[in-house]
């Protein structure tokens, strides 16, 4: 992959699940990505409302409050350009907008690195 500067390899990461939150975070620094991590649609939003350059925005679909559907849904409304991966243990690509995709879960290291790689280089 070509290199890019650091404010386009930056990703937000939204789940609720600590551990999960976790593993995914350690994975995308282990591929050389600067990542910013929230728990929920609120915390994202904070981010989302900064002048913090993102290159993406994985969510998870099921969020307490604020599902990722939902999340996504504001984040067009402020940053129409950034691209959206949601995912999901029930994985339906159904009625996804142009740049948003779905990983399902459980994915492995070489499926995430593969689909955020792609997203981000357009």
């Amino acid at each position: 992959m070509p290199e890019v500067a650091a404010q386009q390899r930056t990703i937000l990461v939204v789940e609720d699940d600590d551990i999960v939150r976790m593993l995914i975070v350690e994975v995308l620094q282990e591929l050389e990505f600067n990542v910013t991590a929230a728990s929920d649609g609120r915390e994202a939003l904070e981010v989302i409302n900064s002048d913090q350059p993102l290159a993406l925005m994985m969510t998870d679909v099921g969020l307490p409050g604020m599902d990722g559907r939902e999340l996504a849904e504001k984040v067009r409304e402020l940053r129409s350009e950034l691209p959206i991966l949601f995912a999901s243990g029930f994985a339906e690509s159904t009625g996804l907008a142009p740049g948003m995709q779905i990983i399902a879960k459980p994915f492995s290291i070489d499926q995430l690195r593969e689909k955020v790689q792609s997203m981000i280089a357009g």
